[in-house]
């Protein structure tokens, strides 16, 4: 039977392994994957990934990767290419192959017809003189000395080479395009990712007759009753046109509890904390966390530019939202 210690050195081993041929791929990272990057920059339509295999399980995340950082892409397996699918390649688009051999029969089968319609082909190989790469516009090279597998055979340290070369193009081309976060959460509306770059204060802000307030000239008893009806913990002290004065949190009624305060002759004035944190409509709620973490606070006013109040949340209210 097999030692834990064994098992831990084979593991370390993996890892040493593929720590050094990724090492390695940086010296990859040369004017060929400039070119690539250009043809795939000059490309009017999409990039098609196409791989047998392990290399194919790798060019489909490498496609799924291209195309949710704003470089259109999708995954057509070799094998179905030759039965009809090779018509989803059109000569607007660019194709990357993968093979570590560069000879897979399934992707050697279909070069003419991608040749002959005239795409341009980037090919990643670990072998630079194999049908693939000569045949590509633009070879890159993710060769490895050797597999993570102790018999050297199964796919490993050239698959993770390959994975982190095609992190590498979409992250160039991600640059290149200018590609910005809320380019971002357009890709990604329905994660949480999403949620933090696309829902602004405005969308999740208690509004209207939802927002506690009171005016600064009522005694603290008739504040405790707005922040009890409307429940969030807090209320904001307005004037006669609704300009912030202040807030008052749970934390202020436990500090006016511990000074003995009187709820029904004290003004909410003499109470409330002035110079209170905002936020604006516009912002985005990920900015609200990061501003109820910096202040160890809870709640936040929202003001307008005249410093009416038009809202009010609390951190419950981003959680419900997913932001946090």
């Amino acid at each position: 039977m097999i030692s834990k210690q064994r098992l831990i050195e084979l593991g370390k081993s993996v890892v040493d392994i593929e720590l050094s041929a990724i090492d390695k791929l940086k010296h990859s990272i040369n004017e060929q994957f400039a070119e690539a990057c250009q043809l795939i920059l000059d490309c009017k339509g999409r990039v098609v990934v196409t791989g047998m295999g392990k290399s194919g399980h790798i060019g489909s995340k490498i496609a799924a990767t291209l195309a949710s950082t704003g470089t259109p892409s999708f995954f057509v397996h070799p094998g179905e290419a030759s039965h009809g699918d090779l018509g989803m390649i059109t000569k607007e688009d660019v194709v990357l192959a993968l093979s570590n051999s560069g000879e897979t029969e399934e992707i050697t089968g279909i070069l003419p017809v991608i040749k002959r319609k005239d795409v341009p082909l980037i090919s990643m190989t670990g072998r630079s003189h194999s049908t693939l790469a000569t045949l590509a516009d633009v070879n890159l090279d993710t060769s490895v000395e050797k597999e993570a597998c102790p018999l050297n055979l199964a796919p490993t340290a050239s698959t993770t080479t390959a994975l982190v070369m095609g992190d590498a193009l979409a992250v160039a081309l991600l640059d290149a395009r200018g590609f910005s976060p809320d380019d971002f959460a357009l890709s990604h509306p329905g994660g949480s990712l999403g949620r933090k770059l696309l829902l602004k204060v405005e969308d999740i802000m208690h509004k209207g007759d939802d927002i506690p307030f009171v005016q600064n000239t009522v005694v603290l008893k008739q504040a405790l009753l707005e922040m009890t009806h409307k429940r969030l913990g807090m209320t904001t002290i307005v004037d006669s046109e609704l300009k912030l004065l202040g807030i008052f949190t749970d934390g202020d009624l436990r500090r006016s509890i511990e000074k003995a305060v009187d709820f029904t002759t004290t003004t909410i004035a003499e109470v409330m904390t002035k110079n209170c944190q905002t936020v604006q409509p516009e912002m985005l709620a990920a900015e609200a966390v990061q501003i109820m973490e910096k202040s160890a606070i809870n709640s936040l006013v929202v003001t307008d530019k005249d410093k009416r109040v038009v809202g009010a949340l609390n951190m419950h209210d981003l959680l419900r939202a997913g932001v946090v």
